[in-house]
């Protein structure tokens, strides 16, 4: 027996004939002799027509009305979920991120959970109940209802786990698992039985969109092991953990890829200190978020620096770059918008050589040249061309053996 916190997204209570299933799978983990609370996301495209009818009256809603609206979602899908269960005969309590006092700050539509009470769940439990809780909310010390952002129902959930000490916490979804890159890109990539806190981190911040990268900050915070499941078919999905150290990791656990990007280039600035943070010191004062810096020094003295953005900020940073460059003297700006960033992420580097040349060396073979470089301890990231974003994955997953686990295990043995 065993404590289970099961998260359905909003594609898995998307009618009611998949609530109906949705509650199946819940007496059907219940009848296994496990307790069960159930977190649920609003009905698929709720939220976004919620948020088209603010903007019909408002075109720019406070975001502390916009919470109050946005969060009725949930509460349809829990009173849904709760009629559904009490259907079949299993009794059910449903609340509001406010009832289960879910405790955050005040921050409106990006509120981070501060505090969890959850008695009320373990009354529940105590008593034989499923309990249904709206996620994606909570309360700010004032009694005003909040929301966390996007995604915020798995937050929700991996909080829940942590605060009740579950066993596991399951996020069900429109996929069966964590795969080694998008499958509609690669159709050979495969599920992953298992990936660690850091690996899916990477994944999720490089443009994996599976899970919330709070959600998986705050399992691995609080060490709740999470498991990604389909809602529409059956299987072991994928486990989310620790690192084993008595198992081999393999060499590379997955390729992400992220194409929202853009690249700016400043030329010919005076090499100096304090340069870097006169360059990029104004785009961070406008709330643009910077990532990959590249930064050359020619034999003139002069200084080149190139830097990546999210390129719905391009044209607003490239305006802002012109006119700081024009007061630090730089001889030229310019900018590309079709580019991405293509990564491998796996914590198998840290005990293999060789996985950069391989990289390399995968991409040049399909005459994609490389514009920027990153690494970190378990991830390797370069910026190409956009129009060979697909040509890459597919290159880099076949040469790293990704495309079937017989061709890993080979992998690892030669990069040891």
């Amino acid at each position: 027996m065993a404590l289970i916190v099961q998260k359905y997204g909003g594609t898995s209570v998307g009618s009611p004939e998949r609530i109906e299933r949705v509650a199946e799978r819940v007496i059907t983990a219940r009848e296994a002799g496990h307790d069960v609370i159930v977190v649920v996301s609003a009905m698929s495209g709720e939220t976004n027509r919620l948020l088209e009818l603010a903007r019909s009256l408002h075109p720019s809603p406070p975001a502390r009305l916009s919470d109050l609206l946005v969060s009725t979602g949930e509460q349809v899908t829990i009173s849904l979920l709760g009629m559904a269960l009490e259907n079949r005969g299993c009794p059910t309590r449903c609340y509001t991120g406010a009832q289960v006092r879910i405790l955050t700050d005040s921050a409106h539509s990006k509120a981070r959970i501060q505090e969890i009470d959850a008695k009320v769940l373990t009354e529940d439990m105590k008593a034989g109940r499923v309990a249904v809780v709206a996620g994606f909310q909570g309360v700010d010390p004032t009694g005003a209802i909040t929301t966390l952002g996007r995604g915020g129902s798995d937050t929700t959930a991996v909080a829940l786990a942590a605060a009740l000490k579950a066993d596991e916490c399951q996020i069900y979804t429109d996929v069966d698992g964590v795969y080694t890159t998008d499958p509609r890109v690669v159709a050979k990539a495969r599920r992953l039985k298992r990936i660690t806190f850091e690996e899916m981190l990477e994944m999720a911040s490089l443009g994996s969109k599976i899970l919330q990268i709070r959600a998986v900050e705050f399992a691995g915070k609080y060490h709740v092991p999470l498991r990604v499941l389909s809602s529409f078919e059956d299987g072991p999905g994928t486990l989310i953990t620790f690192e084993d150290e008595t198992m081999e990791e393999p060499l590379i656990s997955g390729i992400a890829f992220h194409r929202d990007e853009a690249k700016l280039t400043v030329l010919g600035v005076p090499d100096r200190p304090g340069i870097a943070g006169a360059i990029l010191g104004p785009v961070s004062d406008a709330n643009i978020e910077v990532d990959m810096i590249v930064q050359n020094i020619s034999q003139s003295g002069a200084t080149d620096f190139t830097f990546t953005i999210h390129r719905n900020d391009y044209e607003k940073a490239l305006q802002i770059l012109e006119k700081t460059c024009n007061d630090l003297g730089a001889r030229e700006v310019y900018g590309d918008t079709k580019i991405v960033k293509l990564s491998l992420v796996g914590v198998g580097m840290r005990s293999h050589a060789g996985v950069a040349s391989t990289m390399f060396k995968a991409l040049a073979d399909e005459g994609i040249n490389i514009q920027m470089i990153s690494t970190s301890e378990i991830k390797i990231s370069v910026v190409i061309e956009e129009k060979y974003l697909e040509l890459g994955v597919r290159a880099l997953h076949s040469a790293f053996g990704l495309d079937d686990e017989s061709a890993q295990v080979q992998v690892e043995g030669q990069g040891s």
